[in-house]
């Protein structure tokens, strides 16, 4: 049986409980084997100014998946040209890892813009997307409300951002609650954030 990995891509800027507990809960609830955090260096739909250096973003994840078996890191996009297309990093893993089965994990709320997506037609044809659901405006398009390479997963509801907590680290509020403890650590002793 081929191995089956979700691909969970974001900035992680810093990574946070709620990325754990979404990515934990595809783990152990879809068919996924695996999930990996792929840590992006820089997504084409946003801003870079805010963005913490991609190895100390890379450490933290790998800090707050330390401790779970079904969860792993990637940074594969770090040495891919930029900007960089989800298309062309499942075109590499799948060189790479030729018997491994990748699908890509996304909140309803990327599959409602999924179709601006350089080449979303085929990944769509090639990959399996697992859903999990987000608060947020519009309507997915009709041709991916219920097609057979897309999987919803009644995963928690999470509203928390990497933005908030940035926000309240440089306002010097307490965020321990919201990261893993070690990222909180490792947060707190390297001063991250508080310019």
């Amino acid at each position: 049986m081929r191995k089956q990995i979700g691909l969970f891509f974001g900035s992680f800027n810093p990574i946070h409980i709620g990325h754990l507990i979404l990515a934990n809960h595809l783990a152990e609830h879809s068919a996924l084997h695996e999930v990996w955090l792929v840590v992006t260096p820089q997504n084409p739909f946003k801003e870079k100014q805010s963005l913490l250096d991609n190895h100390l973003r890379l450490e933290m994840a790998e800090l707050a998946v330390d401790d779970y078996p079904k969860l792993r890191t990637c940074n594969i996009e770090f040495h891919l040209p930029q900007p960089n297309y989800t298309v062309n990093t499942l075109a590499h893993l799948g060189e790479k890892y030729p018997d491994v089965d990748f699908a890509l994990i996304m909140g309803e709320d990327n599959l409602k813009s999924f179709h601006k997506w350089k080449n979303y037609e085929h990944i769509l044809a090639n990959y399996h997307l697992y859903i999990y659901p987000r608060i947020s405006e519009g309507v997915v398009a009709e041709v991916l409300s219920n097609h057979p390479h897309i999987t919803r997963i009644a995963a928690p509801i999470i509203e928390l951002s990497a933005t908030f907590i940035r926000d309240e680290i440089k306002a010097r509020h307490n965020v321990r609650p919201l990261l893993p403890e070690k990222v909180w650590q490792y947060i707190d002793k390297m001063g991250l954030y508080l310019k």
